[in-house]
Order: C-alpha cells, then sequence, then structure tokens
C-alpha cells in the first residue's frame, strides 16, 4: 500500500487542477435558480462543483457548467467539451477537511468525494459573463424568522429520508416534497443502495416527488433527467437504480411537461446490453401510464420476446400488454407454455405476484404474463 504512494503526499491541499493555485473550499450558494451540491471558483476562471459521494458526477458536471455558465440553462446545453471548454476531476476529496487524499480514508471515514471542474474557452467566457449579473453568487444567509414564520417549512434529514422509504411512506415524501427540490438528492442517493427493494422504492418514491415539483419547477426536474442520463453513461459513476428513476419520473410527470426528448437517449441505451432489462423496465412504466411516447417504436421489441434472458421476455411482455399490441399475438401466442418464475416490483413489494386492475397473476412467470398480454391484445382488438 505504501509503494502506491510514494513520491506524492497522502494528504495535500487541493489545487486547481488548470492553474495550480491553491482553491477555497466549495460552499452552499444562493443563485436564482436551485442547485444540489457546493460550488467554488478558482481566480483563473474555473469553477468547481463538489460531489461529497462521488456517485452523482453527471449533477457535478451540469452544476459547474451551468454555473460557469452564469445560470444560463440555454447556453450550457449548446456547449461542447473541447470546443467551448475544458474538464477536469479532482477525486478523493473529503469535505469535511477540505483535502485531498489520495489513500481514500482518513481516520477511520471512506473518502470518495470529487471536485468536478469546468474551465470555458474565451469565446465563450464573454458570453457568459452578460448572465452573471442575473445569477450573482452569495453565501446563503438564515431565512428570516419572519419568512420562516411564513413558509412553516420542516427541517429533515436524510436519515429521515430514508427512514420514510424503507417504510414505503410516500405520504410523509411528498409533504416533504411540498416544501422544494431539497428532497431530490436525499432521494438519489437511495438509487446506489446494494438493497434491491430500498433501491425501487427510491425510485418510484423521485417519480412521484418529481410531479409534484414538475408542477411548478418544471426545470428542477429536467435537470434532474439529465444529470442521470448523465450518470449511466459516465463510467467514472455508477449508474445502479438510475434507470428506474428515469421511467419513474417520465411516467409519473404531468402531461404537460416535455417528455418526448427522453425517450431516445432510453432506445439509444439498449446499445449496451448490460442496460436491457432495467430499460424495459423503465418503459414499461412509462407505459403504463403513457403509452402514447412509446407505441410509434411497438415494433422494435418483437424480437426481444425470443431473447435467451427470461426477465427481457417478462419486461418485454409487460410493456406490450400497456402497448397492447395486436400485431405481435403469435409470438406472444408461443410464449404461453414457458413457465420460467420471475420477481417483479409494484405496489412497493418485490413479489412474484402482480396485481392488475383486472385481477391477480398468481405465482408470476413468462407464462402468465403472456396470458395477461393476449387478455389486452384481445380487449383492444374487440373495441
Amino acid at each position: 500500500m505504501e509503494g502506491k504512494f510514494i513520491g506524492r503526499e497522502i494528504i495535500q491541499k487541493p489545487l486547481c487542477p488548470f492553474c495550480g493555485r491553491l482553491i477555497e473550499k466549495p460552499e452552499e450558494i444562493i443563485t436564482s435558480l436551485p442547485n444540489e451540491m457546493p460550488l467554488g471558483a478558482c481566480e483563473c476562471g474555473a469553477v468547481y462543483s463538489c460531489d461529497v459521494t462521488g456517485h452523482n458526477l453527471g449533477t457535478a458536471m451540469i452544476e459547474a457548467l451551468v454555473y460557469a455558465c452564469g445560470g444560463d440553462y440555454d447556453l450550457a446545453w449548446n456547449l461542447l467539451p473541447e470546443d467551448d471548454y475544458i474538464e477536469s476531476r479532482l477525486e478523493h476529496y473529503d469535505y469535511e477537511t477540505h483535502f485531498i487524499v489520495h489513500a481514500g480514508a482518513f481516520r477511520g471515514r471512506r473518502i470518495a468525494g470529487t471536485l468536478y471542474f469546468i474551465r470555458l474557452y474565451d469565446h465563450v467566457r464573454e458570453t457568459a459573463r452578460k448572465s452573471v449579473s442575473k445569477h450573482t453568487r452569495q453565501p446563503r444567509t438564515p431565512v428570516p424568522e419572519s419568512t420562516a414564520r411564513t413558509t412553516k417549512r420542516k427541517k429533515f434529514s436524510k436519515r429521515d429520508v430514508e427512514k420514510f422509504v424503507k417504510s414505503y411512506d410516500l405520504g410523509s415524501i411528498l409533504a416533504l416534497a411540498e416544501q422544494g427540490t431539497r428532497i431530490i438528492p436525499d432521494l438519489k442517493r437511495l438509487l446506489y443502495s446494494a438493497d434491491d427493494l430500498l433501491r425501487y422504492r427510491a425510485a418510484e418514491a423521485l417519480g412521484r416527488v418529481s410531479a409534484l415539483i414538475a408542477a411548478k419547477n418544471p426545470g428542477a426536474i429536467s435537470r434532474l433527467l439529465q444529470g442521470l442520463f448523465i450518470s449511466i453513461t459516465d463510467t467514472a459513476a455508477s449508474s445502479w437504480g438510475a434507470l428506474d428513476a428515469i421511467g419513474e419520473i417520465i411516467g409519473h410527470c404531468p402531461e404537460e411537461f416535455s417528455l418526448s426528448e427522453y425517450i431516445p437517449q432510453l432506445y439509444a441505451l439498449t446499445r449496451d446490453r448490460t442496460f436491457l432489462v432495467n430499460i424495459l423496465r423503465a418503459l414499461g412504466r412509462i407505459s403504463e401510464k403513457k403509452p402514447q411516447l412509446i407505441r410509434k417504436e411497438t415494433f422494435q421489441f418483437f424480437p426481444l420476446l425470443y431473447h435467451s434472458d427470461p426477465e427481457v421476455r417478462a419486461y418485454t411482455l409487460i410493456l406490450l400488454a400497456n402497448l397492447e399490441a395486436r400485431e405481435v399475438r403469435e409470438e406472444v401466442e408461443s410464449l404461453v407454455k414457458d413457465h420460467s418464475a420471475i420477481v417483479i416490483y409494484q405496489n412497493g413489494q418485490l413479489e412474484n405476484t402482480l396485481i392488475y386492475q383486472n385481477g391477480q397473476l398468481e405465482n408470476t412467470s413468462v407464462s402468465d404474463l403472456a396470458s395477461y398480454c393476449l387478455e389486452k391484445i384481445q380487449s383492444r382488438s374487440a373495441i
């Protein structure tokens, strides 16, 4: 272990990767738009965000880029790495001590934080500077007592949120979401849990919370979705429950919220076959409430009915049932004798039983789902 760090200090102060200057500890700031992470700026013009967990690098990149653009999201989304800006990271950052801990552990604590740096090129910086006056950087100040009494905001911690998710107390979670976007990072943290049930419940809670917030602040949910997509494609970050969360968010958000742009991004991810089950599960959740977003691409899923993985066959059947895809009747009929057992998340539980409006499927298998899919197809044909 010691040999790994020969020639450099195991603990050192963080330096800007672009100019080598010492940087200040990032801090929570006030902008005209909500943010989730502490931010900072170097004298050379670089800005940085702090992902204290190291799991939310997609969000960290977005927050740093938007901050560099003076809060102008339209400008940020149109910039390209290398053409318009450069980026870098400092890993093993400890937010508590403001040190880089190369060993990855300090006084019994695991150090996994990351500082995400963005520096705009000169041709973009001038454009961004014009937006800064509208999104000034200020340290957070206490809420005036009179305002605090008026809003009656209830204080809560990430442990409170985790407790509500574990007990599947969606009512309490939605009550906290009424106060604003503060609950989003606490739910996102749970998407990386090793506990499957906790992860699925967190994804569902995030979907329901997003529907509530999107009605008042659609921009916050757009940024959330973009961050989740980036976390999936970023090889340095774990995607874990991100795809389930995307499906829940799109499925639950109000009709007026622009969602169609995200569906092609899900299709593109199917090139990585390790995501296939997760993507089908996400599309299944979306098609349950918004089949119109997916129906025109129905034919793309037909070959998956012959996939070697029974989970792929099962989630494809759920998707096709929601789409009432009568074109695939013969293929579905061929799966009625497929008795591969399946465990599916629904109504806060992981069970081998599915409950639908028309009844209950006991001991769920691919065969059960094929029969259910045929019923849905036939009911559409009868109309």
